[in-house]
This record gives C-alpha cells, sequence and structure tokens, in this order.
C-alpha cells in the first residue's frame, strides 16, 4: 500500500501561479488613507519594487527564480501522504490526502514565500527585514531566509505566544534573528498600545504597526518589511503547494479532487494548496473547498467584507477583504497564528464569489482531532493545523454517512513539536473554548464603520 507520493527535484513547479489572472470578477483595489486606489510608487518605503511588480501582476504565470529553486530543492517538492491510518480508525470510504509541509527547514509552509521575499530584498540591495509574527511559524521562516541569503531580520512576535512558544524565539535566535515581543516599547504604535493596555496578549495588527514603523523610519532606506500572509505575493509564492500536490495524485491515478481543506489565518497556506483548484472549479471542475478558521477569531465566517487596515495603528492600505476589525484583539487561542482580525483580500474574492465556503472550529475539538491524528498517523501537528484536521474528519465521517468514495486533499501545514503546552492544557482538561460575544464582535467593527465599503461582487455562478 502507497503512503508517500514523491516527486524528483526535476519535477517541481518552475513558475507560481497568479490567481487574480483567472478570478470571474477582478479585485478591488487598495486604498489610501483619501480613500483613492494606491499606486505601486506609494508602497516603496515598504517593499522592494520587484516584489511590489509582483503584488500587482495580473500575469498567469510568474518565473521561480533558479537561485530560489535551489534553496527550495532543501525541502521541496515535499511529500504527498496518504492518510490510511486515519481512514481506517474512522472507517470511511473516502481517500484522505495530505500535502506534509512540516517537512521544510522551519517545520511549516513558510519558508515558501520567505525565501523569495528575502531573495528579492537582497537584489534590491535591501540589508535589513523587519516582520511580525503570531505564533512563531513565520518569524522562524524568515530568519532562517535571510540566514541563507545574509540578511540582518527583526521579529515582533506577539507577547502571548513569546510567552507560551519560548522554544520558537530560539529558533529564530539561532538562525540570527533578534526577536521582541510586541506591543515594545521599541516603537511609538508599541508605546501607544501599552499605555493604553499595559496588559493586553497583543495582536498579529499590533506586531504589524510595529514591524512596519521599523521599516519606513530607517532613514538609511536599507530597511524593508515582509509580510507572511494576506498579500497577493504571498499567496502567488505559496501556490507551489497546489502545484506539487496535482503532480502527485495524478500519479496515483487520483482524477478528481471532491474536497480541499486548509486552515485559514492571513490565508497564505490555504491559498497555496487551493488556489491552483479554484482554477479548476472556476473552469468548471465540481469541488468544494473549505478555509477554516477558528470560532474565536472568525474573521471569514462571522467578519463583514470591507475596506480595512491591515495593522492596529493603520499604517498600512485599506485592503478589500473579510474583517473583525483591525482593532479587534482575539482572545488567547494556542492557534497563535490565526489570531488575525483580517483575511487575504484574494481569499475573501474567492468567498464573495462562492468558490470557497469558510467553516469555523473551536479549538477544544480541534485538540480531539490532532490527538486522533497524532494517534493514527503518528505526526503531532500545529494547533492551526488541527483546524483542517478537524474538518477533514468531518468530510471524511460525512462520505461514510453517505457511503461515497471521496477525495479529500489537506495541507498538512506544520509541526507541533514546539506548541506542546497547548497539547499538555488539553490532556489535562484545562483548555477552554472561548465563542467570540456577538457585542465584542460590534464593538471591534466599530472602528471600521466609517471606512469604504467594497461592492461585494460577483458573477453569481457559484
Amino acid at each position: 500500500m502507497q503512503v508517500k507520493v514523491l516527486l524528483d527535484e526535476s519535477e517541481i513547479p518552475r513558475q507560481w501561479y497568479n490567481i487574480a489572472a483567472d478570478l470571474p470578477t477582478p479585485m478591488q483595489p487598495p486604498l489610501g488613507p483619501d480613500g483613492k486606489p494606491i499606486s505601486p510608487e506609494m508602497l516603496a518605503p515598504v517593499f522592494p519594487m520587484n516584489i511590489i511588480e509582483q503584488e500587482v501582476s495580473q500575469e498567469r504565470w510568474i518565473d521561480i527564480p533558479e537561485e530560489v529553486l535551489q534553496i527550495l530543492y532543501l525541502w521541496r517538492p515535499s511529500p504527498l501522504y496518504r492518510a490510511r491510518s486515519l481512514e481506517k480508525a474512522l472507517g470511511t470510504p473516502a481517500r484522505i490526502y495530505y500535502k506534509n509541509e512540516g517537512v521544510s527547514p522551519a517545520g511549516s509552509h513558510k519558508p515558501n514565500t520567505a525565501v523569495p521575499q528575502a531573495w528579492y530584498n537582497k537584489q534590491f540591495g535591501i540589508k535589513r527585514i523587519t516582520t511580525e509574527t503570531g505564533a512563531g511559524q513565520w518569524g522562524s521562516a524568515l530568519a532562517f531566509s535571510c540566514a541563507l541569503l545574509g540578511l540582518e531580520c527583526k521579529v515582533y512576535m506577539v507577547r502571548i505566544s513569546f510567552d507560551q512558544k519560548p522554544f520558537r524565539r530560539l529558533m529564530m535566535e539561532t538562525w540570527g534573528a533578534k526577536c521582541v515581543a510586541s506591543p515594545s516599547n521599541e516603537t511609538q504604535a508599541g508605546r501607544n498600545i501599552l499605555a493604553e493596555l499595559p496588559d493586553t496578549p497583543g495582536s498579529l495588527g499590533i506586531a504589524i504597526s510595529e514591524a512596519v514603523e521599523a521599516a519606513v523610519s530607517d532613514k538609511s532606506g536599507q530597511t524593508r518589511y515582509s509580510l507572511g500572509s494576506v498579500l497577493n505575493h504571498v499567496m502567488l509564492h505559496q501556490t507551489i503547494i497546489g502545484l506539487e500536490a496535482k503532480k502527485q495524485l495524478a500519479k496515483v491515478n487520483e482524477k478528481k479532487v471532491d474536497v480541499v481543506i486548509g486552515c485559514a489565518g492571513g490565508g497564505s497556506n490555504f491559498a497555496g494548496l487551493a488556489f491552483p483548484f479554484v482554477a479548476d472549479k472556476i473552469a468548471g471542475a465540481d469541488i468544494e473547498i473549505y478555509p477554516v478558521e477558528p470560532s474565536s477569531c472568525p474573521t471569514m465566517t462571522r467578519g463583514p467584507f470591507s475596506y480595512d487596515f491591515g495593522d492596529t495603528a493603520e499604517m498600512t492600505p485599506l485592503l478589500p477583504m473579510h474583517t473583525l476589525g483591525h482593532k479587534f484583539v482575539p482572545p488567547a487561542i494556542h492557534a497563535g497564528g490565526l489570531r488575525y482580525h483580517g483575511i487575504a483580500p484574494l481569499v475573501s474574492q474567492t468567498i464573495v464569489e462562492g468558490l470557497v465556503t469558510p467553516r469555523a472550529y473551536h479549538q477544544v475539538e480541534c485538540y480531539k482531532a490532532a490527538l486522533l491524528w497524532a494517534r493514527t498517523e503518528g505526526f503531532i501537528s500545529a494547533p492551526e493545523t488541527s483546524h483542517a484536521i478537524a474538518c477533514a474528519i468531518e468530510e471524511a465521517k460525512k462520505a461514510k454517512e453517505e457511503g461515497k468514495e471521496k477525495v479529500i486533499l489537506m495541507n498538512w501545514s506544520g509541526h507541533g513539536l514546539m506548541d506542546l503546552t497547548g497539547y499538555e492544557k488539553f490532556m489535562s482538561g484545562k483548555l477552554e473554548d472561548f465563542p467570540l460575544p456577538e457585542e465584542m464582535l460590534q464593538e471591534s467593527l466599530a472602528s471600521i464603520s466609517k471606512l469604504p465599503k467594497p461592492q461585494a461582487a460577483k458573477t453569481g455562478k457559484w
């Protein structure tokens, strides 16, 4: 029985797929503070121009530089697994496949974009990169990438994760990066937050504000900011996951995928797997595609589609996305990488169009799913990944009830070997769910009440 489906290095995709070229209804542009669309030049203090060109590109296929591929070969192509032990435990007729992105040096999918972002910055003459991180996956990935490419790296890590996950900080420092807890006293944005909320657990929105401020305030012009999710170029770089998966499924004669699943905080690992299959759905394929989020941070399932800032201090452009409001500070759940108030504009447009269907799960159910996974498939999953597992198990049980053979494809976005305190709390009965009260949601949404509202444009085909 074949468990792993492998590709030779010669079979690695040599281009990224840009879904912006195929969206049935084009995505609406980011706006400046005056409510007018921003120009690429307005982003130049934050990102190098070669990355900005990818951000605004409408080209369907974009070549992966050979120098980037040489680093990606360290772990790519990543293996596709058949979850045979889980299938047996569930007694399902479904065939469950998962892309193992935990084999990267940083242990997650994040280096798929960290490596090219660091490379493009170096090509542009940048010496230092600042960024934020939630659970530490992205910070670790960028630290690793900067180490290999000879760049300085500074990471603002959300305070609750900084405290809960000290080994992530040590990973970053091992790769030579500097990691500070956010909010910090190093930036004006951080000082303002601490003055108002000295005991805040922090948020990705706050950490983004600090990292952007640190980049744009460097008068030497040698520092730029890097984002691990949400933006178009990040979604682009991650599509190598889904493109590989297509080749691997073809190797085992799977001609049709019925369900595609990925957890979603900002949207990058979900989009990386799903967007090549969204393209198939646009072309007429019958596929159910599920981005999965925490019920305590229900950006896609309860957040309105609105223009909003990507950060708490309102330093970023206004993006058209599903959002809980940029002032939102989510509960301190263990899936730190899914605690973001917004979702990628490209993912948002596929939601508006009806091409993908968001789902939300509580963390106790997700840990139950992760424990079953560990005791069948063997791998200990990141808390973020457990949300995708919970959905995959639900879909496999549904296939059993319906008596249908289905092909379920999931992105196993990272390992949880640095996240065992969450498992300890779950197994000792101390882990609690944090359902988001409606009044807390409405209080947060007040921060976007006067911002522009994008048109929820769609074709109505899905």
